[in-house]
């Protein structure tokens, strides 16, 4: 079937929110591929038919393009004549491995290539959210790396497609629950669980905090989420460091650097106490243990 390849390069932390937007209308999903080693710049590919819809999604595609540009300045995209076949072709063979920290590496499904020691995460490039692209999922890979202990329990709230609760599987977590509150992602997390073959060590379920009330919590060694900031000072003050151990951790993030002075002040009032922070860009994401 002919189509048209629509492709945006951009910095990585525009990744997902156009991903977001050219997985609504793309029909084989959105390849998102790294174009330097740091994860810095990425290449969304899409494709659409050439049929009775197109003109309404290109009409989508340029609202959608316009409204994210409202908040910082996204580049305009470009179009080239494409078979379906070809096209999933070509961008399957030139994606690019992503290596992350000093022991991950996130693979497409497909992918044959050596890790080089690595261990992998593989995932979906077409599946927006959690690709390891963004630099938050990026920050949040390299400090459970550096912060996970064999055998500790870990929660990923807000999980999406599963991938940091599989690269805890991968480094050592002895027990991960992966939480989200979109079916959706709930069931992305669990098929990219299974191809992991790591579903003894991750179990998967729609939730947020607190799970079934306070008195259900079972605290634990360390705890992620990647959200929002305004979500996750509702957290704080809902009582979320109540599910970490007291000599646990807390690792947030999707945070921007505005954001750090009132989540400083709700982790305060936690009597949570600040380890170390990651910085890309305008991007940051916070260790935090109790007080």
């Amino acid at each position: 079937m002919h189509g048209l390849e629509v492709s945006l390069r951009l910095r990585a932390e525009l990744a997902e929110p156009a991903a977001e937007l050219l997985g609504r209308l793309a029909t084989n999903g959105v390849a998102i591929e790294g174009l330097d080693d740091q994860g810095q710049a990425v290449l969304l590919r899409a494709w659409l038919p050439v049929d009775g819809t197109l003109a309404s999604r290109q009409a989508e595609l340029e609202e959608g393009l316009w409204h994210l540009g409202q908040i910082q300045p996204f580049p305009s995209p470009t179009f080239r004549s494409v078979d379906e076949q070809d096209w999933a072709e070509i961008w399957k063979r030139e994606y690019r491995p992503l290596p992350i920290g000093r022991r991950l590496m996130v693979l497409p499904s497909w992918s044959t290539a050596d890790p080089g020691g690595r261990l992998v995460v593989q995932l979906e490039p077409g599946m927006a959210f959690g690709t390891g692209a963004h630099p938050t999922t990026r920050h949040c890979l390299e400090l459970i790396e550096e912060t996970l202990r064999p055998g500790e329990r870990v929660v990923d709230l807000g999980c999406g497609s599963g991938i940091l609760s599989i690269a805890a599987a991968r480094l050592g977590a002895r027990r991960v629950l992966a939480l989200d509150t979109d079916p959706l992602a709930v069931e992305l997390a669990l098929l990219n669980v299974r191809r992991n073959r790591v579903a003894k060590q991750v179990k998967v379920a729609l939730g947020s905090f607190p799970p079934d009330g306070p008195s259900r919590i079972e605290p634990v060694e360390l705890l992620v989420a990647n959200l929002r900031s305004d979500t996750l000072i509702e957290l704080l003050q809902a009582g979320l460091a109540a599910w970490v151990e007291p000599t646990g951790r807390l690792l947030l993030s999707g945070l921007l650097d505005t954001d750090l002075p009132n989540l400083r002040t709700a982790a305060e009032k936690a009597s949570l106490q600040e380890l170390q922070v990651k910085a890309t860009d305008d991007w940051r994401t916070v260790l935090f243990q109790p007080a």
